[in-house]
Protein backbone atom coordinates (compact mmCIF):
# COMPACT_ATOMS: atom_id res chain seq x y z
CA UNK A 1 0.00 0.00 0.00
CA UNK A 2 2.80 2.47 0.59
CA UNK A 3 4.32 1.96 -1.93
CA UNK A 4 1.15 2.34 -4.02
CA UNK A 5 1.08 5.80 -2.26
CA UNK A 6 4.86 6.73 -2.67
CA UNK A 7 4.40 5.92 -6.67
CA UNK A 8 1.05 8.26 -6.20
CA UNK A 9 2.81 11.23 -4.95
CA UNK A 10 5.37 10.57 -7.37
CA UNK A 11 3.64 10.56 -10.62
CA UNK A 12 0.94 13.73 -9.09
CA UNK A 13 4.41 15.74 -8.89
CA UNK A 14 6.00 14.79 -12.44
CA UNK A 15 2.15 15.95 -13.94
CA UNK A 16 2.15 18.54 -11.85
CA UNK A 17 5.97 19.90 -13.04
CA UNK A 18 4.81 18.86 -16.74
CA UNK A 19 1.20 21.13 -16.33
CA UNK A 20 3.40 24.40 -14.40
CA UNK A 21 6.38 24.31 -17.56
CA UNK A 22 3.43 24.02 -19.89
CA UNK A 23 1.90 27.44 -18.18
CA UNK A 24 5.17 29.05 -17.98
CA UNK A 25 5.87 28.91 -21.54
CA UNK A 26 2.04 30.14 -22.39
CA UNK A 27 2.88 33.12 -20.45
CA UNK A 28 6.08 33.50 -21.66
CA UNK A 29 5.29 33.44 -24.92
CA UNK A 30 1.50 34.67 -25.37
CA UNK A 31 1.78 37.28 -22.20
CA UNK A 32 0.48 37.14 -18.58
CA UNK A 33 -3.57 38.32 -19.99
CA UNK A 34 -3.54 35.43 -22.29
CA UNK A 35 -2.52 33.04 -19.44
CA UNK A 36 -5.19 34.45 -17.22
CA UNK A 37 -7.55 33.70 -20.00
CA UNK A 38 -6.73 30.38 -20.02
CA UNK A 39 -6.81 29.85 -16.78
CA UNK A 40 -10.20 31.02 -16.82
CA UNK A 41 -11.30 28.70 -19.00
CA UNK A 42 -9.61 25.86 -17.67
CA UNK A 43 -11.66 27.09 -14.10
CA UNK A 44 -14.80 26.95 -15.89
CA UNK A 45 -14.47 23.74 -17.98
CA UNK A 46 -13.16 21.83 -14.56
CA UNK A 47 -16.67 23.31 -13.29
CA UNK A 48 -18.76 21.70 -16.41
CA UNK A 49 -16.80 18.53 -14.92
CA UNK A 50 -18.04 18.36 -11.51
CA UNK A 51 -14.83 19.81 -10.12
CA UNK A 52 -15.25 21.84 -6.70
CA UNK A 53 -12.50 24.89 -6.64
CA UNK A 54 -11.65 26.18 -3.51
CA UNK A 55 -12.38 29.51 -3.35
CA UNK A 56 -8.85 31.76 -3.42
CA UNK A 57 -8.74 35.63 -3.49
CA UNK A 58 -4.86 35.44 -2.15
CA UNK A 59 -1.60 36.08 -4.22
CA UNK A 60 1.52 34.64 -2.88
CA UNK A 61 3.38 37.45 0.22
CA UNK A 62 5.34 39.10 -2.34
CA UNK A 63 5.25 42.41 -4.86
CA UNK A 64 2.35 42.40 -6.74
CA UNK A 65 4.56 44.33 -9.66
CA UNK A 66 7.54 42.59 -10.00
CA UNK A 67 11.04 44.06 -10.88
CA UNK A 68 10.84 43.16 -13.99
CA UNK A 69 7.85 45.74 -14.47
CA UNK A 70 9.04 48.46 -12.62
CA UNK A 71 10.32 51.54 -13.99
CA UNK A 72 12.93 53.84 -12.75
CA UNK A 73 12.17 56.54 -9.62
CA UNK A 74 12.29 59.82 -11.71
CA UNK A 75 13.19 61.37 -8.76
CA UNK A 76 16.54 62.56 -6.77
CA UNK A 77 16.19 60.05 -3.83
CA UNK A 78 19.09 61.39 -2.21
CA UNK A 79 17.64 65.64 -1.77
CA UNK A 80 13.98 63.50 -1.32
CA UNK A 81 15.42 61.59 1.38
CA UNK A 82 16.72 64.67 3.09
CA UNK A 83 13.69 66.51 3.11
CA UNK A 84 11.95 63.44 4.32
CA UNK A 85 14.70 63.08 7.31
CA UNK A 86 13.91 67.03 8.27
CA UNK A 87 10.16 66.51 8.20
CA UNK A 88 10.17 63.31 10.33
CA UNK A 89 13.09 65.46 12.76
CA UNK A 90 10.03 68.18 12.93
CA UNK A 91 7.17 65.98 13.77
CA UNK A 92 8.60 63.99 16.40
CA UNK A 93 10.61 67.31 18.05
CA UNK A 94 6.75 68.58 18.05
CA UNK A 95 5.47 65.87 19.73
CA UNK A 96 8.46 64.97 22.66
CA UNK A 97 9.08 68.31 23.13
CA UNK A 98 5.25 69.28 24.11
CA UNK A 99 4.92 66.04 26.08
CA UNK A 100 8.07 67.51 28.06
CA UNK A 101 6.35 70.68 28.05
CA UNK A 102 2.97 69.45 28.83
CA UNK A 103 3.19 66.09 30.37
CA UNK A 104 0.01 63.82 28.22
CA UNK A 105 -0.88 66.54 25.69
CA UNK A 106 -0.73 62.99 23.20
CA UNK A 107 0.27 62.66 19.87
CA UNK A 108 1.46 60.11 17.84
CA UNK A 109 5.28 59.80 17.14
CA UNK A 110 5.17 55.89 15.38
CA UNK A 111 2.32 56.37 13.10
CA UNK A 112 4.11 59.06 11.16
CA UNK A 113 7.57 57.42 11.28
CA UNK A 114 5.71 54.48 9.27
CA UNK A 115 4.07 56.25 6.96
CA UNK A 116 6.74 59.06 5.97
CA UNK A 117 8.06 56.95 2.99
CA UNK A 118 4.05 56.93 1.95
CA UNK A 119 3.43 60.31 2.53
CA UNK A 120 6.37 61.96 0.90
CA UNK A 121 6.62 60.02 -2.66
CA UNK A 122 2.76 61.32 -3.05
CA UNK A 123 3.43 64.68 -2.05
CA UNK A 124 6.51 64.57 -4.46
CA UNK A 125 5.26 63.05 -7.35
CA UNK A 126 1.65 62.21 -7.32
CA UNK A 127 -0.64 65.11 -5.33
CA UNK A 128 -2.09 67.43 -7.48
CA UNK A 129 -3.03 70.98 -5.55
CA UNK A 130 -5.78 73.13 -7.34
CA UNK A 131 -4.07 75.48 -9.84
CA UNK A 132 -5.98 77.08 -12.59
CA UNK A 133 -8.93 75.35 -13.74
CA UNK A 134 -7.36 72.05 -12.18
CA UNK A 135 -9.75 71.55 -9.04
CA UNK A 136 -6.71 69.13 -7.21
CA UNK A 137 -6.92 66.22 -6.03
CA UNK A 138 -9.13 64.62 -2.39
CA UNK A 139 -6.93 63.75 0.18
CA UNK A 140 -7.92 61.89 3.36
CA UNK A 141 -4.83 61.98 5.57
CA UNK A 142 -4.69 59.49 8.43
CA UNK A 143 -5.02 61.09 11.45
CA UNK A 144 -2.54 59.81 13.74
CA UNK A 145 0.13 60.75 11.02
CA UNK A 146 -0.66 64.65 11.23
CA UNK A 147 2.33 65.56 12.86
CA UNK A 148 4.49 64.64 9.83
CA UNK A 149 1.83 67.01 7.80
CA UNK A 150 2.44 69.47 10.06
CA UNK A 151 6.20 69.04 9.90
CA UNK A 152 6.51 69.27 6.30
CA UNK A 153 4.23 72.44 5.89
CA UNK A 154 6.40 74.17 8.48
CA UNK A 155 9.16 73.20 6.01
CA UNK A 156 7.15 74.89 2.91
CA UNK A 157 6.64 77.95 5.11
CA UNK A 158 2.62 77.49 5.54
CA UNK A 159 3.17 77.01 9.45
CA UNK A 160 5.23 79.02 11.32
CA UNK A 161 7.66 77.63 14.65
CA UNK A 162 4.71 79.49 16.79
CA UNK A 163 1.82 77.22 15.14
CA UNK A 164 4.11 74.06 16.21
CA UNK A 165 4.78 75.46 19.52
CA UNK A 166 0.89 75.22 20.00
CA UNK A 167 0.56 71.71 18.78
CA UNK A 168 -2.90 70.45 20.39
CA UNK A 169 -3.25 73.92 21.82
CA UNK A 170 -5.91 75.10 19.58
CA UNK A 171 -8.27 75.96 21.95
CA UNK A 172 -6.18 77.34 24.01
CA UNK A 173 -3.74 79.29 22.16
CA UNK A 174 -3.29 80.85 19.07
CA UNK A 175 -2.03 80.08 16.49
CA UNK A 176 -2.17 76.57 17.46
CA UNK A 177 -2.82 73.24 15.77
CA UNK A 178 -5.17 70.53 16.19
CA UNK A 179 -4.97 67.07 16.86
CA UNK A 180 -6.15 65.63 13.73
CA UNK A 181 -6.94 66.78 11.08
CA UNK A 182 -9.97 69.26 11.32
CA UNK A 183 -10.99 71.75 8.85
CA UNK A 184 -13.81 73.45 11.32
CA UNK A 185 -10.81 74.24 13.86
CA UNK A 186 -7.85 74.95 10.82
CA UNK A 187 -10.43 75.47 7.67
CA UNK A 188 -7.34 77.33 5.88
CA UNK A 189 -5.60 74.20 6.54
CA UNK A 190 -7.65 71.03 6.13
CA UNK A 191 -10.29 69.95 4.05
CA UNK A 192 -11.73 66.21 5.48
CA UNK A 193 -11.47 65.46 8.59
CA UNK A 194 -10.27 61.71 9.14
CA UNK A 195 -10.57 61.31 12.31
CA UNK A 196 -12.21 58.84 14.33
CA UNK A 197 -11.39 55.98 13.10
CA UNK A 198 -13.34 54.72 9.77
CA UNK A 199 -14.59 57.96 8.89
CA UNK A 200 -12.23 58.57 5.83
CA UNK A 201 -12.88 55.24 4.38
CA UNK A 202 -16.19 55.51 3.70
CA UNK A 203 -16.29 59.39 2.88
CA UNK A 204 -13.94 58.69 0.42
CA UNK A 205 -16.02 56.35 -1.28
CA UNK A 206 -18.52 58.49 -1.43
CA UNK A 207 -16.90 61.52 -2.25
CA UNK A 208 -15.24 59.70 -5.26
CA UNK A 209 -18.88 58.33 -6.19
CA UNK A 210 -20.47 61.59 -6.13
CA UNK A 211 -18.02 63.20 -7.81
CA UNK A 212 -17.90 60.80 -10.68
CA UNK A 213 -21.91 61.44 -10.77
CA UNK A 214 -21.28 64.96 -11.17
CA UNK A 215 -19.16 64.44 -13.98
CA UNK A 216 -20.92 62.29 -15.88
CA UNK A 217 -24.17 65.06 -15.94
CA UNK A 218 -21.57 67.65 -16.81
CA UNK A 219 -22.54 69.61 -13.26
CA UNK A 220 -19.13 69.71 -12.66
CA UNK A 221 -15.77 69.00 -15.36
CA UNK A 222 -14.22 65.55 -16.41
CA UNK A 223 -10.69 65.88 -14.88
CA UNK A 224 -8.17 63.54 -13.77
CA UNK A 225 -8.51 64.47 -10.17
CA UNK A 226 -8.08 61.46 -7.75
CA UNK A 227 -9.81 60.63 -4.28
CA UNK A 228 -6.80 59.41 -1.99
CA UNK A 229 -7.49 58.39 1.61
CA UNK A 230 -4.10 57.14 3.76
CA UNK A 231 -5.45 54.92 6.27
CA UNK A 232 -4.38 52.48 9.01
CA UNK A 233 -4.23 48.72 9.22
CA UNK A 234 -6.06 48.65 12.47
CA UNK A 235 -8.23 51.35 11.42
CA UNK A 236 -9.60 48.76 8.82
CA UNK A 237 -11.39 46.77 11.38
CA UNK A 238 -13.69 49.89 12.02
CA UNK A 239 -17.72 48.71 10.37
CA UNK A 240 -17.65 52.09 8.29
CA UNK A 241 -13.89 51.11 6.67
CA UNK A 242 -15.31 47.91 5.13
CA UNK A 243 -18.63 48.75 4.80
CA UNK A 244 -19.34 49.80 1.62
CA UNK A 245 -16.32 49.08 -0.53
CA UNK A 246 -18.84 46.75 -2.57
CA UNK A 247 -20.20 49.85 -3.88
CA UNK A 248 -16.74 51.56 -4.85
CA UNK A 249 -16.33 48.59 -6.98
CA UNK A 250 -19.74 48.19 -8.34
CA UNK A 251 -19.36 52.05 -9.87
CA UNK A 252 -16.21 51.11 -10.98
CA UNK A 253 -14.37 53.95 -9.05
CA UNK A 254 -11.46 54.61 -10.45
CA UNK A 255 -10.81 57.73 -9.66
CA UNK A 256 -10.28 56.34 -6.02
CA UNK A 257 -7.37 55.19 -4.00
CA UNK A 258 -6.76 53.69 -0.85
CA UNK A 259 -3.24 53.50 0.29
CA UNK A 260 -3.32 51.09 3.77
CA UNK A 261 -0.09 51.75 6.05
CA UNK A 262 -0.24 48.25 7.08
CA UNK A 263 2.64 48.64 10.40
CA UNK A 264 0.53 45.73 11.83
CA UNK A 265 0.07 47.51 14.93
CA UNK A 266 -2.42 49.51 16.82
CA UNK A 267 -3.42 51.12 19.89
CA UNK A 268 -3.60 47.82 21.77
CA UNK A 269 -0.70 45.61 20.29
CA UNK A 270 -0.90 43.87 16.89
CA UNK A 271 -3.77 44.26 14.59
CA UNK A 272 -3.53 40.35 13.35
CA UNK A 273 -0.65 38.55 15.75
CA UNK A 274 -1.79 35.14 14.73
CA UNK A 275 -3.05 35.92 11.09
CA UNK A 276 -1.70 37.96 8.43
CA UNK A 277 -3.64 41.27 8.02
CA UNK A 278 -2.33 42.25 4.50
CA UNK A 279 -3.35 38.74 3.18
CA UNK A 280 -6.90 39.19 4.38
CA UNK A 281 -7.45 42.87 3.27
CA UNK A 282 -6.49 41.81 0.06
CA UNK A 283 -9.16 38.60 0.07
CA UNK A 284 -11.91 40.93 0.88
CA UNK A 285 -10.93 43.43 -1.50
CA UNK A 286 -10.20 41.48 -4.38
CA UNK A 287 -13.22 39.43 -3.58
CA UNK A 288 -15.43 42.69 -4.12
CA UNK A 289 -13.46 43.67 -7.59
CA UNK A 290 -10.67 46.54 -6.17
CA UNK A 291 -7.55 46.32 -8.03
CA UNK A 292 -5.37 45.56 -4.96
CA UNK A 293 -1.60 46.01 -5.16
CA UNK A 294 0.80 44.86 -2.27
CA UNK A 295 3.64 46.68 -1.76
CA UNK A 296 5.33 44.16 0.70
CA UNK A 297 9.35 43.87 0.40
CA UNK A 298 11.88 46.80 -0.78
CA UNK A 299 14.60 46.68 -3.11
CA UNK A 300 17.38 44.90 -1.12
CA UNK A 301 14.68 41.65 -0.92
CA UNK A 302 15.16 41.65 -4.94
CA UNK A 303 18.63 39.27 -5.21
CA UNK A 304 17.13 37.10 -2.43
CA UNK A 305 13.75 36.45 -4.80
CA UNK A 306 15.51 36.30 -7.59
CA UNK A 307 17.69 33.22 -6.20
CA UNK A 308 14.91 31.66 -4.39
CA UNK A 309 15.02 28.82 -7.13
CA UNK A 310 13.37 26.27 -4.46
CA UNK A 311 10.28 28.77 -3.34
CA UNK A 312 11.21 28.23 -0.04
CA UNK A 313 11.90 31.78 0.62
CA UNK A 314 8.13 32.64 -0.83
CA UNK A 315 7.08 29.88 0.89
CA UNK A 316 8.42 31.24 4.66
CA UNK A 317 7.24 34.44 3.35
CA UNK A 318 3.67 33.15 3.90
CA UNK A 319 3.73 31.23 6.40
CA UNK A 320 4.98 34.02 8.77
CA UNK A 321 2.37 35.47 10.73
CA UNK A 322 2.08 39.03 11.79
CA UNK A 323 3.09 38.83 15.28
CA UNK A 324 6.26 36.76 13.98
CA UNK A 325 6.98 39.84 11.80
CA UNK A 326 6.72 42.14 14.44
CA UNK A 327 9.00 40.35 16.21
CA UNK A 328 11.73 40.41 13.44
CA UNK A 329 11.95 44.36 13.70
CA UNK A 330 11.83 44.86 17.25
CA UNK A 331 15.24 42.32 18.00
CA UNK A 332 18.24 42.13 15.57
CA UNK A 333 19.97 40.58 12.39
CA UNK A 334 21.21 37.59 14.07
CA UNK A 335 17.89 36.80 15.17
CA UNK A 336 16.50 37.70 12.13
CA UNK A 337 19.12 35.15 10.29
CA UNK A 338 18.08 32.36 13.64
CA UNK A 339 14.52 32.75 13.42
CA UNK A 340 13.41 33.65 10.05
CA UNK A 341 15.95 32.48 7.60
CA UNK A 342 16.73 30.03 9.58
CA UNK A 343 13.46 27.85 9.39
CA UNK A 344 14.59 25.98 6.38
CA UNK A 345 18.25 25.07 4.71
CA UNK A 346 17.28 26.99 1.49
CA UNK A 347 16.50 30.00 2.97
CA UNK A 348 19.54 30.12 5.22
CA UNK A 349 21.72 29.24 2.62
CA UNK A 350 20.21 32.31 0.44
CA UNK A 351 21.83 34.56 3.39
CA UNK A 352 25.13 33.18 4.37
CA UNK A 353 26.71 35.61 2.24
CA UNK A 354 25.50 38.72 3.88
CA UNK A 355 26.39 40.12 7.47
CA UNK A 356 23.66 40.27 10.16
CA UNK A 357 23.95 44.19 9.72
CA UNK A 358 22.91 43.41 6.31
CA UNK A 359 20.02 40.97 7.16
CA UNK A 360 18.92 44.04 9.56
CA UNK A 361 19.15 46.47 6.87
CA UNK A 362 16.42 44.46 4.41
CA UNK A 363 13.64 46.59 3.89
CA UNK A 364 9.90 46.73 3.92
CA UNK A 365 8.48 47.91 0.90
CA UNK A 366 6.62 51.13 1.99
CA UNK A 367 9.65 52.12 3.31
CA UNK A 368 11.57 52.03 -0.69
CA UNK A 369 10.71 55.10 -2.91
CA UNK A 370 11.04 52.78 -5.90
CA UNK A 371 8.40 50.36 -4.86
CA UNK A 372 6.19 52.70 -3.51
CA UNK A 373 6.53 55.06 -6.35
CA UNK A 374 5.54 52.09 -9.02
CA UNK A 375 2.96 51.25 -6.81
CA UNK A 376 1.65 54.67 -6.69
CA UNK A 377 1.91 54.95 -10.56
CA UNK A 378 0.20 51.61 -11.37
CA UNK A 379 -2.70 53.11 -9.19
CA UNK A 380 -3.00 56.33 -10.88
CA UNK A 381 -2.98 54.93 -14.44
CA UNK A 382 -5.16 51.95 -13.71
CA UNK A 383 -9.04 52.14 -14.87
CA UNK A 384 -12.14 50.67 -14.49
CA UNK A 385 -11.81 49.89 -10.42
CA UNK A 386 -10.96 51.67 -7.35
CA UNK A 387 -7.38 50.64 -5.86
CA UNK A 388 -6.23 50.24 -2.87
CA UNK A 389 -2.73 49.70 -2.20
CA UNK A 390 -1.48 47.26 0.83
CA UNK A 391 2.09 48.55 1.80
CA UNK A 392 4.21 46.66 4.53
CA UNK A 393 6.06 49.32 6.81
CA UNK A 394 7.37 49.17 10.50
CA UNK A 395 5.23 50.92 13.70
CA UNK A 396 7.97 53.02 15.03
CA UNK A 397 10.33 52.73 11.49
CA UNK A 398 13.99 54.01 12.85
CA UNK A 399 13.14 54.91 16.39
CA UNK A 400 15.34 53.58 18.83
CA UNK A 401 13.65 51.45 21.60
CA UNK A 402 10.21 51.85 20.48
CA UNK A 403 10.57 50.04 16.95
CA UNK A 404 7.70 47.79 16.50
CA UNK A 405 7.09 47.12 20.23
CA UNK A 406 3.60 46.94 21.36
CA UNK A 407 3.51 50.27 23.50
CA UNK A 408 5.00 51.76 20.23
CA UNK A 409 1.67 53.69 19.66
CA UNK A 410 1.71 55.17 22.73
CA UNK A 411 5.07 56.89 22.24
CA UNK A 412 4.67 60.44 23.54
CA UNK A 413 8.85 61.33 24.55
CA UNK A 414 12.40 60.16 23.26
CA UNK A 415 15.58 60.19 25.90
CA UNK A 416 18.43 61.61 24.09
CA UNK A 417 20.67 58.80 23.83
CA UNK A 418 17.46 57.73 21.37
CA UNK A 419 17.00 61.10 19.98
CA UNK A 420 20.89 60.72 18.54
CA UNK A 421 20.37 57.27 17.65
CA UNK A 422 17.31 58.54 15.37
CA UNK A 423 19.10 61.48 13.61
CA UNK A 424 22.46 58.99 13.22
CA UNK A 425 19.69 56.33 11.26
CA UNK A 426 18.25 58.68 9.35
CA UNK A 427 21.57 61.12 8.31
CA UNK A 428 20.26 64.32 10.10
CA UNK A 429 22.50 66.85 10.30
CA UNK A 430 21.77 70.03 12.62
CA UNK A 431 22.97 72.80 14.38
CA UNK A 432 24.15 71.10 18.15
CA UNK A 433 21.89 73.20 19.36
CA UNK A 434 18.74 72.60 17.56
CA UNK A 435 19.61 68.69 18.23
CA UNK A 436 19.85 69.22 22.50
CA UNK A 437 17.25 71.00 22.49
CA UNK A 438 15.13 69.28 20.36
CA UNK A 439 14.11 72.59 18.35
CA UNK A 440 12.65 72.79 15.29
CA UNK A 441 14.48 73.50 12.00
CA UNK A 442 14.25 74.77 8.50
CA UNK A 443 16.92 74.98 6.27
CA UNK A 444 18.07 78.35 4.99
CA UNK A 445 16.05 79.59 1.77
CA UNK A 446 18.85 79.03 -0.47
CA UNK A 447 19.64 75.48 0.02
CA UNK A 448 18.90 72.70 -2.35
CA UNK A 449 16.30 71.54 -0.04
CA UNK A 450 14.46 74.41 -0.19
Amino acid sequence: MQQKLDERTRLDSEETAEWLEAFEQIVEEEGPEHGARMLVRLSQHAKLLGVKLPVRHNTPYVNTIPKSEEVPFPGDRTLERRIKSLTRWNALAMVSRQNQLDHGIGGHIASYASIATLIEVAFNHFLHASYGEQPGDIVFFQGHSAPGIYARAFLEGRLTEEHLLNFRHELRDHPGLSSYPHPWLMPNFWTHPSVSMGLSPITAIYTARFMRYLENRSLIPTTGRKIWAFLGDGEMDEPESMGSINLAAREELDNLIFVVNCNLQRLDGPVRGNGSIIQELEAAFDGYGWNVIKVLWGSNWDPLLERDKSGRLVKLMGECVDGEYQSYKAKSGAFVRSEFFGKYPETLQLVAHMSDEEIWGLRRGGHDPVKVYNAYRRAVEHTGRPTVILAKTIKGYGVPDIQSRNPTHQQKQLNEGAVELFREYFDIHLPDDVARGLKFYRPPDDSPEM
